[in-house]
Parts: structure tokens; C-alpha cells; sequence
């Protein structure tokens, strides 16, 4: 069968318009002796705030977790309204939301995003309006405090380079789906170090295909320069805009669409939502 159009060339997102009272230049090549100090000064103290606040929300959501029931809307909703707001503030990022509205909320649906930084997780989690869950790679298991979080809340964890893990995976994902809950995957299958959308996995959004239930394509812009993956805890204030796109339907003509053609569109309207950015803050030089 054809597997579809190929995806677009890979896009690479252009430095992000800093922030009022931001230094000139956020790049370290850019910084002098003394901003360079200053921001690992202030890093520093991030890196401390980060821990703290993540520890105390977590233990607190853990402690509530017996009375949210086997939904755990309670400490998924705390991670959106308490603990992503205050990392946000925290590392300076404004956030911006777009195309929210496109999205029937009320039901299931598979939301697909590019992956440029950790802190995209925030950011999804504060802009998605219902109970959030997500897909993350099994070292995370490991982590105190977030390990618990991701176990206690019923996140999914992936494998990498393990035939029978996706397999397992994509059947625990497709049931999460038909039970009427919303979930997250970064199909590129790992960070973008450069701003590139990679090409997107097909057969990560097989799951949205056997439970029926729609694609959204969803683009994160900015989150990689605010914490890149380059450099440890190197933050730096900026805007973080996340835009979801017109769900894809997973059936066409009464049949299922390929895996690997639904992920090429995903990709697709997400560059697109990208590139559409880019020109918009060219034309208004924002």
C-alpha cells in the first residue's frame, strides 16, 4: 500500500523575539563574563525553585490521589492549574494558546505534538482544559517524585527499540482512548536539539486508529529555547505559543487511515502552524 505523501522538508524554527527587560542576547556566545555569571547565578536558583515546587505539588497529588478515584482528574488537574503555572512563571515563559476551540473536549482524542524541550510538558499541560495524560519513555519510571506522579496517574510508558513494549503499548494506549480519556505522545520519538521536526513514527498513532478516535495535531513553538535540551538547566525568559490543529479523522471511506499517512499529516499541519508563526512575527517584527 502507499504509504502517502512524504512529509515536508524539515523545519527549523528561528530564534524566538526576547522578552522586555530580558538581556540583548539570550545566546551564551552572546553573553559577557558577567551576564554569563549572573545567568548561571540565576539558573541555579531555577534549578533549586524546579525541585522544590515539583516535590511539593507531587507529594501533595499523591496524598489525594486515593479520594480522585480511578480517573485521578484531581492530581492531573493539579499538574495543570498548580504545578506547570508556577514552572512556567518560574523559567519567565509566557504562554499563548491557539485553536483550543477546535477541539471537542467533551470526547477522547490523541493529541500529537513536535518535541523541542521538557518544559513543552508544562506547557501542554497548562494549555490542554481536561485531565491530560502521557506517553513517556520508561527511564522516567526511575525519577522520584515524577516516576510516582506518572505511576499514580495512570501515564503510559514506552520502551525504546522494543518490538513486543510498542506492541503492548499501543493496546494500553488504544484502551485508555475507549475509555474516553486524553492522551499525549511526541511521535518525532525524542527532543529536537536544533529546532528540526523530525519525521513523525506512524506506528505511535495506531492506537488512535484501533480505538477510533481522532488525531489533533498540536505545535509547540519556543519551548526549546526557553530550556533547550543543550546545556544543563540553561533557561532563559521567553513566549511559548502552543496551536492545535484541525482533528484528523482516523477512518476514510469506511476504512482505516494507514498509520504512517495519518502521522505524515499530523506532521504536516503541525510545520504548518509553525511556519505560519514565523511569518507572522516577520511581518510584525514581534
Amino acid at each position: 500500500m502507499n504509504a502517502g505523501p512524504r512529509p515536508r522538508a524539515a523545519w527549523r524554527g528561528g530564534p524566538a523575539p526576547q522578552p522586555a527587560g530580558a538581556p540583548a542576547s539570550a545566546d551564551a556566545g552572546a553573553e559577557g563574563p558577567f551576564a554569563a555569571a549572573a545567568w548561571r547565578l540565576c539558573n541555579l536558583l531555577q534549578f533549586a525553585f524546579t525541585l522544590a515546587w515539583t516535590a511539593a505539588w507531587i507529594c501533595l497529588a499523591l496524598l489525594l490521589r486515593p479520594l480522585s478515584g480511578r480517573e485521578a482528574r484531581l492530581p492531573l488537574r493539579m499538574a495543570a492549574c498548580c504545578w506547570a503555572p508556577g514552572l512556567l512563571r518560574g523559567a519567565g515563559a509566557r504562554l499563548e494558546v491557539e485553536g483550543a476551540a477546535r477541539v471537542d473536549w467533551s470526547r477522547p482524542c490523541l493529541l500529537v505534538a513536535n518535541h523541542a524541550s521538557v518544559i513543552d510538558v508544562c506547557a501542554l499541560f497548562r494549555a490542554v482544559p481536561v485531565p491530560l495524560r502521557f506517553l513517556l519513555k520508561d527511564e522516567m519510571k526511575r525519577v522520584p517524585f515524577v516516576g510516582w506522579y506518572a505511576r499514580a496517574t495512570g501515564m503510559l510508558f514506552i520502551v525504546r527499540d522494543s518490538a513486543r513494549a510498542g506492541a503492548l503499548m499501543r493496546r494500553e494506549a488504544a484502551a485508555m482512548l475507549a475509555r474516553g480519556q486524553v492522551l499525549c505522545l511526541f511521535p518525532e520519538g525524542t527532543r529536537s536539539r536544533d529546532g528540526t521536526v523530525a519525521p513523525f513514527k506512524g506506528g505511535s498513532l495506531q492506537a488512535a486508529i484501533d480505538a477510533g478516535v481522532p488525531v489533533v495535531p498540536v505545535a509547540v513553538q519556543g519551548a526549546g529555547r526557553v530550556l533547550p535540551v543543550q546545556g544543563f538547566f540553561r533557561v532563559r525568559p521567553g513566549r511559548i505559543r502552543v496551536g492545535f490543529g484541525e482533528p484528523l479523522a482516523v477512518r476514510e471511506d469506511g476504512a482505516a487511515v494507514p498509520r504512517q499517512v495519518l502521522a505524515d499529516r499530523a506532521r504536516t499541519r503541525i510545520v504548518g502552524m509553525l511556519e505560519a508563526w514565523e511569518r507572522k512575527d516577520a511581518t510584525c517584527g514581534s
